[in-house]
């Protein structure tokens, strides 16, 4: 059984990192662009351009969330996501309370663990960053290595 999931692992890392970017780029979305409901407390609105950190997280959230959804660039935009959203956690959240639970961070406690488990897994299957390195090697370049975490 345990070899059947390990040769399984590439396809539930990509389909991971699919959900994980799209629901990070939706979030972008609604922020810049005030579509599916608009920015968090806005009314449909979005955050205005230029504000910090607000515009500028939004702006990791859509591009990066993008990124990892394509499996573009994986580990360096997930690295990015991931970052914004420990800061997003700490700066914002841990001033409430001290658990996720209690400060309503537990979206990017989620979603920093979820990208920060990206930077070392790669893109998995379905990632361009695969595709891409195909066409390397098949032109004699180096490729980056995609390995399977199986033990």
């Amino acid at each position: 059984m345990s070899a059947r999931l390990n040769s399984a692992q590439p396809y539930a890392i990509g389909l991971f990192r699919i959900v994980l970017g799209l629901l990070f780029a939706v979030h972008g979305a609604a922020s810049l662009f005030g579509v599916l409901g608009g920015a968090a407390g806005t009314d449909g609105g979005t955050v205005p351009a230029g504000t910090w950190p607000g515009w500028y997280a939004a702006v990791i959230q859509l591009v990066a969330g993008g990124l990892v959804l394509l499996g573009l660039g994986t580990r360096g935009a997930a690295l990015i996501a991931s970052g914004s959203m420990a800061y997003a956690y700490f700066d914002v959240h841990q001033q409430a309370a001290l658990w996720p639970i209690q400060n309503g961070g537990e979206l990017s406690a989620l979603f920093c663990w979820g990208f920060f488990l990206l930077v070392f897994t790669g893109s998995g299957a379905f990632g361009l960053d695969r595709l891409f390195a195909r066409r390397a090697a098949a032109d004699g370049e180096p490729a980056a290595e995609q390995q399977s975490l199986a033990a």
